[in-house]
């Protein structure tokens, strides 16, 4: 019962910005033979586990998904923007604001950034 990913133009930007980031903190990381992750790894690695459990399912009680009023759903003025923890307990901690759609089982990540 999962769902296909969409992305907005910021959601890919927002997610490739991340992985970018996280794959010269871990060469960096490896070049001075350190072993312990970067925190820039330890995101990436929280927001790409978020995001499998929401293509899996969008109610996972780990992700405390509820719905965000400040944002625009991208297809339909009347739909809902959904939030979604993608770390909790943490100073700016990241967020992931995404929404049903276009089509059926279709989930469209909109945005991933620190909480606003």
């Amino acid at each position: 019962m999962a769902f296909d990913l969409n992305w907005t133009p910021r959601g890919r930007d927002d997610y490739q910005r991340l992985f970018t980031t996280a794959q010269a903190a871990k060469a960096g990381r490896e070049a001075r033979g350190s072993a312990k992750s970067s925190r820039a790894e330890g995101l990436f690695k929280q927001v790409a586990k978020t995001i499998l459990l929401l293509q899996e399912n969008p109610r996972h009680p780990g992700l405390r998904t509820h719905e965000y009023q400040s944002l625009d759903h991208p297809f339909d003025k009347e739909g809902k923007v959904w939030e979604a923890y993608v770390q909790n307990n943490t100073p700016g901690a990241y967020r992931l604001f995404w929404c049903y759609g276009p089509e059926n089982r279709q989930i469209t990540i909109i945005a991933i950034t620190p909480h606003p």
